[in-house]
């Protein structure tokens, strides 16, 4: 199993996780691109760090929206999306290669995130730009999704994802965080629920009915409270149940 974080979403001043400390816990960062949050000295800083840890660098592409930190949808054009997350891709992979590792996935972020769920317009634009800049990258995202089914068919390396802090549909999708409830945030539970994931057993879903998430990959979010707490109990849960970490998409040296 892989446990993946975002990561470098602070900018200028403001500061937002702690980067370092959740480096030393995952197997896989969620960087990002500078479109949703991000800033130049904040994306090298988390590349060089996950370079000395061995941890895997994958793009966390989103919409152009610094002031609504990429969580609200936006109607881009698709050939409009597909420049912006190759914009995205190539700026991050740039940066990862000087402090030597490179982009090795790709996770859209947020809205765009949930949007190409169902939206077969830009969840196409978005596959066209990753096969575009890279055909051996590897996509992660939501069991069932329209991104997946169609990177698949594009011929692109697909990882499904469960997460370990937000709450879920009976539907298996993620609930709005404008609903209550829609934040985990007690870190045993949480752990009890990841380590259901990890043996493919049922979860509860928001309405009490239970869902299994086949997932590769568990993210857990470093921008809520006590995220590290969140990442290291998770962690521990998992390794002493004999479930061994190891990144879906290993990184690669350049």
């Amino acid at each position: 199993m892989d446990l993946n974080s975002d990561l470098a979403e602070g900018f200028g001043r403001w500061e937002l996780g702690d980067d370092a400390a959740l480096l030393g816990v995952v197997t896989s960062a969620n960087v990002a691109c500078g479109f949703h949050a991000g800033d130049p000295g904040v994306i090298r800083r988390a590349c060089a760090e996950a370079a000395a840890r061995s941890v895997a660098v994958g793009a966390q592409v989103g919409y152009r929206d610094l002031a609504g930190f990429g969580r609200r949808f936006i109607d881009v054009p698709p050939r409009e999306l597909t420049d912006e997350v190759l914009y995205q891709l190539a700026a991050l992979d740039g940066i990862a290669r000087v402090e030597g590792t490179a982009v090795t996935y790709v996770k859209p972020h947020g809205a765009l995130y949930n949007a190409i769920v169902r939206d077969e317009a830009q969840a196409a634009a978005v596959v066209d730009a990753v096969t575009s800049f890279d055909p051996e990258l590897a996509v992660l995202g939501l069991p069932g999704s329209t991104w997946l089914a169609q990177a698949a068919d594009a011929g692109l390396r697909v990882f499904r994802e469960a997460f370990a802090d937000r709450a879920y549909t009976p539907e298996a999708t993620l609930v709005s965080r404008r609903e209550p409830g829609a934040v985990l945030h007690d870190p045993e539970l949480i752990a009890r629920r990841c380590l259901r994931i990890a043996h493919g057993e049922p979860i509860e879903a928001v309405d009490g009915r239970e869902i299994t998430v086949a997932a590769e990959s568990i993210c857990v979010h470093g921008d809520s409270p006590g995220a590290v707490k969140i990442a290291e109990t998770v962690r521990d849960r998992l390794r002493a149940d004999g479930v061994e970490l190891a990144p879906f998409a290993p990184g690669r040296a350049k």
